[in-house]
């Protein structure tokens, strides 16, 4: 399945996913703060937050919020925005938040969290009459093995979630940047593996029951190449610089949607060591076509 890259949109973002709201394709986004030394270069608040943007003109279009929260993903179900969030980078909980009309958001709860838990990315997907959120746990060892490991929680109303303790996602090696979907009772894993020799790239797997994985036999559905650099839409000349000199040997935290008859993609690249660019791509093909794509018969 050919994928367009249609260039970088912008720097020092990389957890985001593209979400159709009212009929309109917006962007949810993560602005960082990790500390006075890293954080999203236009962040001058001190903390994290997050944010929607238009997907194709970069235009912001809510307020901040979710301050404080962290490495968080979106997920639209009817006239809700539901926002799963970590606490902190390798902290122990999981938080979720709730709007109507993306200004005003419900109060942050706790919705999973346990013992020794280091906690990173999420992701939200429906599997018929329930939802199924994958979590990103760096630790403990007994539940991760290799770290990063992606663990399972299930919902069936999309406000209680608990824990699948017999599922997870390949522990004996690194994966990352977490996307799930699921379609006609089988779940697409779309993850980071690598290393940084060679380098980083997307790959996807299927299961039917969250534990026994196949990987894709035309793996990887996304690799790193020049055509991360180009430019979409006006940047500064320092950023232009910091995008033509960056090191690139990844491609990571892939996500997407269907809108207006094309697959639309957001994505990050770099060096996987801080220095990172957000990417947007698209594809002519719907989101169950190109999961599918990737495994021929299912």
């Amino acid at each position: 399945m050919k994928i367009r890259k249609l260039g970088t949109v912008d720097c020092d973002i990389v957890e985001t996913n593209p979400v159709v709201w009212q009929g309109r394709l917006l962007r949810f986004e993560y602005i960082r703060w990790k500390s006075a030394n890293e954080h999203y270069y236009a962040n001058y608040t001190g903390k994290s937050y997050f944010r929607f943007v238009d997907h194709l003109t970069g235009e912001i279009v809510t307020p901040p919020f979710g301050a404080g929260l962290h490495l968080g993903n979106a997920f639209v179900h009817g006239d809700t925005m539901v926002v799963t969030a970590a606490e902190d980078w390798g902290k122990s909980r999981f938080y979720q938040l709730e709007s109507k009309d993306l200004v005003h958001w419900s109060e942050p709860r706790v919705i999973l969290e346990g013992a020794g838990w280091e906690g990173y990315n999420t992701s939200v997907c429906q599997a018929g009459d329930r939802f199924i959120m994958t979590f990103e746990l760096g630790a403990p060892r007994e539940l991760v093995n290799v770290a990063f490991t992606m663990l399972f929680a299930e919902s069936t109303d999309l406000v209680h979630w608990t824990m699948l303790p017999d599922k997870s996602f390949f522990k004996d090696i690194y994966t990352g940047g977490p996307m799930l979907r699921w379609f006609d009772g089988v779940f697409y894993f779309f993850y980071l593996a690598g290393d940084y020799q060679p380098g980083f790239q997307e790959l996807v797997a299927r299961s039917t029951d969250l534990l026994h994985w196949e990987n894709s036999p035309q793996n990887p559905v996304m690799t790193f190449d020049e055509d991360d650099r180009k430019l979409y839409g006006p940047f500064t000349p320092s950023l232009q610089k910091r995008i033509t000199e960056a090191v690139d040997i990844n491609v990571s935290d892939m996500d997407m949607c269907d809108y207006d008859g094309k697959l639309r993609i957001s994505y990050s690249w770099g060096n996987q060591r801080g220095t990172e660019f957000l990417a947007i791509a698209e594809a002519d093909t719907t989101e169950k076509e190109f999961c599918q794509s990737f495994f021929g018969s299912h």
